[in-house]
């Protein structure tokens, strides 16, 4: 990793300032999976926020840079990693990709929309990583399109033991901007949530499903 620890902190205090993370224990949100869980993360509201989508963007564009070296391009996942993307290939100058979840089903039929013959590796760009498998689905599909991956950065990662595995697994480098415990020490040093709470945040994050099942019985 080559984010400072300041840096991580800064990102998660722009998430949690404008509310692109909330964090409720006490109130857990329930996923589309039906389970419950005491955070909601939606980064893409940081596009809505010129400052944050601003310093988000060149610290993007740093980490690619000193941790990947020169790349052919850009490639972001359809649909949260799409404006980021974009945004950091500009920043770099380098050509933008992006990869669908499946092949559309009319026209061309494309998964990966954009000018491939222009490039022969990228680095992805993500909004989240909670399991990763949305997210090495698309490197997949990169691959099998004869395209190198060099790596794979995102936002923000919930620190699952099995999005670490399935990133191994698949031979496939990554970063995120900031992470689950970088911003619960913000959220506590900011008053934003209580001892008590950050012990069920840690709780949560050691085993999820557990965690939701007691709360729903």
């Amino acid at each position: 990793m080559t984010l400072s620890v300041e840096n991580k902190r800064k990102v998660a205090e722009f998430l949690l300032r404008i509310k692109a993370i909330q964090l409720c224990p006490n109130e857990p949100f329930t996923w589309a999976s039906g389970r419950l869980s005491p955070i909601y993360c939606d980064n893409r509201k940081t596009l809505s926020h010129p400052t944050v989508r601003t310093f988000i963007r060149q610290i993007c564009s740093e980490e690619v840079e000193q941790r990947f070296g020169k790349v052919d391009g850009i490639a972001g996942v359809a649909t949260g990693g799409i404006a980021l993307g974009a945004l950091v290939a500009q920043e770099l100058g380098l050509p933008f990709i992006y990869v669908r979840s499946s092949a559309k089903d009319h026209g061309m039929g494309n998964q990966i929309e954009g000018d491939l013959s222009v490039l022969s590796n990228v680095v992805v760009i993500e909004d989240l990583i909670s399991t990763g498998q949305s997210s090495l689905k698309a490197v997949a599909s990169l691959r099998e399109a004869g395209i190198e991956v060099k790596g794979l950065i995102a936002i923000f990662t919930y620190g699952f033991k099995d999005s670490d595995r399935a990133f191994a697994n698949a031979g496939c480098p990554w970063s995120t901007l900031t992470d689950y415990e970088s911003m619960l020490d913000q959220a506590i040093q900011e008053g934003y949530i209580t001892g008590e709470q950050r012990s069920a945040l840690d709780a949560w994050s050691l085993d999820p499903k557990a965690w939701s099942k007691d709360r729903q019985n």
